[in-house]
């Protein structure tokens, strides 16, 4: 069982993605999504990155929230 924290800090890590807070931040700031556009159909997802995406939410998994937070930061 993963006991692991889930944040954002550590989504980017699972996606391969420095998850430093300034790194963070400029991921969020050149990377926007619409409001027609769902998280994991971003064209700045790798195929791997999409389909983690795509699963735990479908899953409605432990990094759902994680996820949804992620999505928020992208569309502000």
């Amino acid at each position: 069982m993963d006991y692991s924290a889930h944040n954002v800090s550590s989504l980017f890590a699972q996606l391969g993605l420095k998850n430093d807070e300034v790194s963070i931040q400029r991921f969020t700031h050149q990377h926007k999504l619409d409001n027609m556009t769902l998280l994991a159909d971003a064209p700045f997802w790798n195929k791997t990155q999409a389909e983690f995406l795509r699963e735990q939410i479908w899953q409605d998994s432990d990094w759902a929230e994680v996820i949804d937070q992620l999505d928020l930061m992208l569309r502000r």
